[in-house]
């Protein structure tokens, strides 16, 4: 894989923004889908559990810290060819406390996706996702490897 190219981090960018435009929105497909492929997350999640509600705070602000943990990486991808996630301890370790596993990983790879797919409409090409699923992956091994 070559660099992460200012393309890609301003094709990240400006669906980010697509993506922050409604945000309430675009957290409840994210949730809905995640559930949809892996219902035993809903345990994971304590916003949750009465089910995916658009106004609970915690859900947006949980959606949008994912996505925007998302688009960081991209960021650094850009400037350094390396993520780094500031809180990379205690996030991995929250991660371990609620048993994420590699599937887990993919599950919301593809919850991620399919949501900016939504949000960004007839924008959304190979290109966008490959963006996307570059920065993603990047910061999930960051997340892994603070979870060893």
């Amino acid at each position: 894989m070559g660099a992460f190219t200012e393309k890609q981090e301003a094709l990240v960018n400006g669906s980010w923004e697509a993506f922050k435009a409604n945000l309430p929105y675009h957290a409840g497909v994210f949730y809905t889908l995640i559930l949809e492929k892996a219902p035993a997350a809903k345990g994971m999640f304590s916003f949750l559990a009465d089910g995916v509600d658009t106004n609970n705070p915690k859900l947006k602000a949980h959606a949008e810290k994912v996505f925007e943990l998302t688009r960081d990486a991209a960021v650094q991808l850009r400037a350094n060819g390396v993520v780094v996630v500031a809180n990379a301890p205690s996030l991995g370790a929250v991660h371990v406390e609620k048993g994420v596993v590699d599937a887990h990983f993919l599950v919301v790879k593809e919850a991620l996706l399919k949501t900016i797919k939504e949000a960004t409409g007839d924008k959304w090409n190979d290109e966008l996702s490959n963006a996307w699923e570059v920065a993603y992956d990047a910061l999930s091994a960051a997340i892994k490897k603070a979870m060893s």
